[in-house]
């Protein structure tokens, strides 16, 4: 009886742990790009209003708002947990899954996916005062070419 009253409790503690974990992320928020700052790659698109929010277990949810390479507005959902696995994208053309990975409190690793194929990888890094962020991807377009693009984003 003791041992199982004992995994209950560390179950609960972890299971606590993991949503205050995700609550108190760095990464919560809402994000706006700083083009003066940020090196996009010609051509392409950019995300100008990232927010994060806690979903439903224990997941994060993303939403992204910005244009495409041609201006055209374009808005999209990914919710999932930090944990490297692809979760599904929602509105975005390009690609349809995302896995994000926490390296630390400050910095996740994500890679995007096209019918498995990634097409994207990159790091989110916050800054320790929690006011700004850096997103630097690497991206393959349809002709296999490599863009870098370096995204400055200060907090709402």
């Amino acid at each position: 009886m003791k041992s199982k009253r004992s995994l209950l409790t560390a179950a609960m503690l972890w299971f606590t742990a993991t949503a205050v974990s995700f609550a108190a992320s760095a990464h919560m928020g809402t994000w706006k790009l700083d083009e003066s700052k940020s090196k996009l790659a010609p051509g392409g698109g950019k995300n100008t209003s990232v927010t994060y929010t806690q979903a439903k277990d224990d997941k994060v949810m993303l939403k992204v708002d910005g244009v495409d390479k041609d201006g055209k507005p374009v808005h999209w959902t990914w919710v999932g947990r930090f944990d490297g696995k692809p979760y599904k994208i929602t509105g975005a053309s390009d690609v349809d899954s995302m896995a994000m990975k926490m390296v630390n409190d400050h910095v996740n690793e994500l890679t995007s996916m096209k019918d498995g194929k990634v097409l994207i990888t990159g790091t989110v890094t916050v800054a320790k005062d929690g006011k700004s962020r850096v997103v630097k991807t690497t991206m393959t377009d349809a002709s296999g070419k490599k863009h870098t693009d370096k995204a400055y984003y200060t907090k709402e």
